[in-house]
């Protein structure tokens, strides 16, 4: 199991950089970042996940964990005609409204305050439901920030709550997708999935240099078994 206390102490640096509203530029554009919010420009998981992903251009999309917004906002720039993007993090919600209005987007992109799907009582049913999760697994009596747990799942629990949920937020012919990274319990993840009748397939990969090494991260599908 990868060491848990890597990301974290990530996460503390990332915290302890950024202080105030600033600008960050990813892939020739100029993001906003706010105080206590994953930055994508301190790790190269965002843009390695972007990379992968086929938004459902004239369709319905949702991201869970949507951070500063980079993976809903670009949704929207694809063509998706309605986009939501939930976060357990206020700021990132924020955040990631902010970018839909700097981008020009905020008339079809939703930003909601939710842990998971718990605020989602008035969407729409999803053509894609995406997660980058916080794949890294943690103890489970950990007490973290909401920073913290953009980065490690405690007990898997959220993970545990994804697979069973997910599903519940799609229109026919739709897909569950997550993000993980070679940092991920696969095992462990695997056998969450097998409880909920539900398998995870690879759908793409990519490999790039961290400061640990080389890390594969991938695009899956959540499908039944």
């Amino acid at each position: 199991m990868y060491d848990y206390t890597q990301p974290l102490s990530r996460s503390e640096a990332s915290r302890a950089e950024v202080r105030q509203q600033t600008d960050i530029e990813l892939s020739g554009k100029e993001w906003t970042l706010l105080p206590d919010v994953f930055s994508p420009a301190h790790s190269k998981s965002s843009l390695a996940h972007l990379s992968l992903l086929q938004f459902p251009v004239g369709g319905t999309f949702l991201e869970i964990g949507s951070g500063i917004g980079l993976i809903a906002v670009e949704a929207a720039l694809a063509g998706c005609r309605a986009v939501y993007a939930t976060d357990l993090n206020p700021a990132a919600v924020k955040n990631t409204e902010l970018n839909a209005e700097r981008f020009g987007v905020a008339d079809r992109l939703t930003a909601v305050h939710s842990d998971l799907f718990d605020a989602l009582h008035d969407a729409p049913a999803f053509d894609v439901v995406y997660w980058h999760s916080n794949n890294v697994w943690a103890p489970p009596e950990l007490d973290l920030t909401a920073h913290e747990l953009a980065y490690v799942d405690p007990g898997y629990e959220a993970h545990r709550r994804y697979f069973r949920e997910a599903r519940n937020h799609l229109a026919p012919g739709g897909r569950v997708l997550i993000a993980l990274s070679s940092r991920a319990g696969r095992p462990e993840l695997d056998e969450l999935a097998a409880a909920e009748e539900q398998r995870l397939i690879t759908l793409d990969s990519t490999t790039v240099d961290e400061p640990e090494g080389p890390v594969v991260y991938e695009l899956l599908e959540l499908v039944t078994r």
